[in-house]
């Protein structure tokens, strides 16, 4: 027979227990969360293969907030904006208000006096001072396994053209660096780039901090 006592000392334990099981739970929930939004933003990228896409980086007027330029049209800024897209998060809009916050943070580069939410997150420059500013800023390597899947890459193309795309969980033919989604003039195409170009930036950005 449970005395008083017992049956205290039961419940209070069962109630540790119960607690530890769900804050081991949570836990494991947010150690899956970032992977799982990797996974559907590498998803959504190599879906973008999939589009005939026409190289075009002209000036166009577009709708604000979720704005777009013609489905056939784009360049590589619009590889990431889709993709991100597809998971809920709205790089125009996002970029457009940090901008509208800390305007001169960007690059002063095209004679600007205010922000333009028509083209300023289909620049790669701008790109790169919204992800150091609200995304992870991770190190730039020669080591393969350093990039992961959804992490995203900037380079300097000859020319002195600023280049993104995104990383995948695919691999090269030999097996020894991950594959990317990115549009460099043919349309958006999973390629073996990673280290073809100087790199200048490597971010990750999942959710706004």
């Amino acid at each position: 027979m449970i005395n008083g006592k017992q049956e205290f000392l039961s419940i209070l334990l069962c109630g540790f227990i119960v607690a530890g099981w769900h804050n081991a739970t949570a836990l494991v929930a947010a150690e899956q969360a970032p992977h799982e939004f990797s996974r559907r933003l590498v998803d959504a990228a190599l879906e973008r293969t999939q589009h005939r896409v026409i190289y075009d980086g002209s000036y166009r007027t577009i709708d604000y907030p979720g704005g777009d330029i013609p489905p056939d049209r784009g360049v590589c800024t619009d590889v990431i904006i889709r993709s991100y897209r597809v998971l809920g998060l709205d790089l125009q809009k996002a970029v457009h208000e940090d901008m509208e916050m800390a305007f001169s943070e960007y690059p002063d580069i095209w004679g600007l006096s205010c922000p333009d939410p028509s083209i300023d997150h289909r620049r790669v420059l701008n790109l790169r001072v919204f992800f150091e500013r609200n995304g992870t800023v991770l190190p730039i390597t020669e080591d393969p396994a350093d990039y992961k899947p959804g992490d995203l890459v900037t380079w300097l193309l000859p020319g002195k053209l600023p280049h993104i795309g995104i990383v995948t969980d695919s691999n090269a033919v030999d097996g020894t660096r991950p594959m990317v989604v990115h549009n460099i003039g043919r349309g958006p195409r999973l390629e073996d780039v990673l280290f073809d170009f100087e790199i200048t930036g490597h971010y990750r950005y999942e959710t706004p901090r």
